[in-house]
């Protein structure tokens, strides 16, 4: 072991903040969903100011820097891979939690450990909302991994995580390390200026002022997802117009602090919950919405019947905990979950995740809790789209339903607060459903086949009907998705004997014939070949491949092996 380095970074951050231990550093070793590596340390700066020392130590060792939020990701794309030539090293963000509410609380500036959940709450109390919200704010997701990986979310009217105003750490092509203000405030020359300066808030906070040339919210989004009749899809991570230094870097640079844009609170909002039997009645409603609406919905989420009823056995005690104790205590219920399996691993009695199979086990005893006319619609559709509007567009959108389904097939109810916010809980919850399926049924040796995959806006025939040497492969297809861009998750848990990586390229293929885009939202990381697009990207912002060397299958070498 590199002893010189490591207490070289303990002295930055102290003895507690250095992990080396195997067992205590596999939490930032693992993928949420898959994959793991190994890594010289974990460290965890407190401040900006060490999180600078840190990157000038690791920069003089020729250590690689992998840079890590809340390892929320499902491509493995925030964890060490394999092939390096040098030592690694994690440098995990969690612990600078700082954010600060500029310009009137109309701009939030955000530090590496700042959470959307924590964003969301501190904006509520100032009657303001964040640029995104997706499922993974529940388990601690931060706002610069989000800007990190352009994630999209569900909420229509904004677009991916996006910003060109950014305080970043860079490696230039002469492997000289440097601190990069774009943040478009004035904090001084040095690196410990601006640290120094940002940090204790030396400027004007309500008179920051903005550059008509650098926005910090994605450009156009509400053109773009209204024109329905183009083959290109609405988002997705490798859109050459949504890369711009941190935002979509995926690790590329250090980010030390983001500036995005908060927005307005409207004063009421109500989701109609939609059933029909019929896949094109929602395809004829969406591109009704999207092109005839005068106010866009804020979200438009998609079940399929099968996704529902397997988040309704294998996702109620997650449902339960959230609706209970509120999404507050998730990462900290996480984190225990993770301890208690490091520690029984050890213990020969205990098979593999054995809180999580305990918990499927305690949730047969728990009553159903998913509401009266939910299990109604369940009984009598197939597909059910949860649609979310605001303001003026609650009576627009009554309007048009009611007179929609006098003649299309299906029906709607408008929400109670309790069915809404029950509703887009167990749609969130579907996302874990493929791995509780996985760690149940270990001893059938199951395997996953989870794909994000961005459709084309023309494509009328959305919903996926596979081949059925495919069919037969598949034993549960979870389909689920923020339908109105047409961006949908699709989790295949196969049969037993099944290779996923065959069913995947099998997969791949069908979705190249129809013009799809994949991944749309959870970034290459380790699963994916980057687009030519995205690695010209990588290379343009860490030019020696100092930071997560291998992203996107591509080289782990220094320079990228071109010396």
């Amino acid at each position: 072991m590199n002893m010189s380095v490591v207490e070289e970074l303990t002295e930055i951050v102290g003895k507690h903040n250095v992990i080396t231990s195997k067992e205590r550093s596999r939490p930032y070793r693992e993928g949420y969903r898959s994959g793991k590596g190994d890594a010289l340390a974990v460290v965890k700066p407190a401040d900006l100011m060490e999180l600078w020392h840190v990157l000038e130590v690791l920069h003089k060792n020729n250590i690689i820097i992998l840079m890590q939020a809340a390892n929320t990701g499902l491509t493995e794309g925030s964890i060490p891979a394999s092939g390096y030539d040098r030592d690694i090293v994690v440098v995990n963000g969690m612990r600078i939690k700082g954010l600060q509410l500029i310009n009137n609380n109309e701009q939030v500036l955000a530090f590496p450990g700042t959470t959307l959940h924590k964003l969301e709450e501190t904006l509520d109390d100032v009657d303001r909302e964040p640029h995104s919200v997706i499922g993974s704010s529940n388990i601690g997701a931060t706002v610069v991994g989000g800007v990190n990986n352009n994630s999209g979310g569900a909420l229509i009217q904004r677009g991916p995580a996006y910003t060109e105003l950014a305080l970043y750490a860079q490696i230039d092509e002469n492997d000289e390390l440097h601190l990069v203000n774009h943040l478009g405030i004035d904090l001084g020359d040095t690196p410990e200026e601006i640290i120094t300066n940002l940090e204790n808030r030396n400027f004007d906070i309500n008179n920051v002022e903005r550059d008509d040339n650098h926005v910090a919210h994605m450009r156009d989004y509400e053109a773009r997802v209204r024109d329905v009749d183009v083959s290109e899809p609405t988002r997705y991570n490798a859109n050459p117009k949504e890369l711009y230094e941190v935002s979509g870097a995926a690790g590329k640079l250090a980010t030390f602090a983001v500036r995005m844009d908060t927005y307005p609170k409207a004063d009421a909002s109500q989701v109609f919950y939609i059933g029909t039997n019929d896949p094109d009645v929602l395809e004829k409603m969406r591109r009704h919405i999207m092109t005839e609406f005068k106010h866009l919905p804020v979200s438009g989420e998609y079940m399929h019947r099968e996704a529902y009823d397997l988040a309704k056995k294998y996702g109620k005690d997650s449902l339960v905990v959230i609706d209970t104790l509120g999404t507050d205590a998730l990462p900290y219920l996480f984190n225990m979950r993770a301890t208690a399996e490091r520690i029984l691993d050890h213990i020969p009695t205990f098979k593999p995740y054995f809180p999580d199979r305990m918990l499927q086990t305690m949730s047969h005893a728990i009553p159903n809790q998913l509401p009266k006319r939910m299990e109604q619609y369940r009984d009598r559709y197939q597909h059910y789209l949860q649609l979310k509007m605001e303001g003026d567009g609650i009576d627009e959108a009554r309007a048009y339903l009611k007179e929609f389904f006098k003649t299309e097939e299906g029906d709607y109810f408008e929400c109670t607060p309790h069915e809404a916010k029950v509703a887009a809980t167990h749609r969130y919850v579907t996302a874990s459903v493929a791995i509780r399926l996985e760690e149940v049924f270990q001893d059938d040796n199951l395997e996953i086949l989870p794909i994000d995959v961005a459709l084309p806006r023309n494509e009328f025939n959305w919903f996926e009907h596979l081949p059925k040497e495919l069919e037969d492969k598949i034993q549960y297809k979870l389909y689920y998705g923020h339908f109105l861009d047409h961006v949908m998750h699709q989790d295949y848990v196969l049969k037993k004997g099944v290779d996923a990586h065959e069913v995947k390229e099998e997969m791949l293929k069908i979705f190249d014939e129809r013009g799809a885009i994949y991944p749309a939202e959870h970034n290459v990381g380790h699963m994916y070949k980057a687009a030519p697009a995205l690695v010209e990207h990588y290379h343009k912002n860490d030019p020696t491949n100092s930071f997560n060397p291998g992203i996107g299958k591509t080289s782990t070498l220094k320079y990228y092996g071109n010396y």
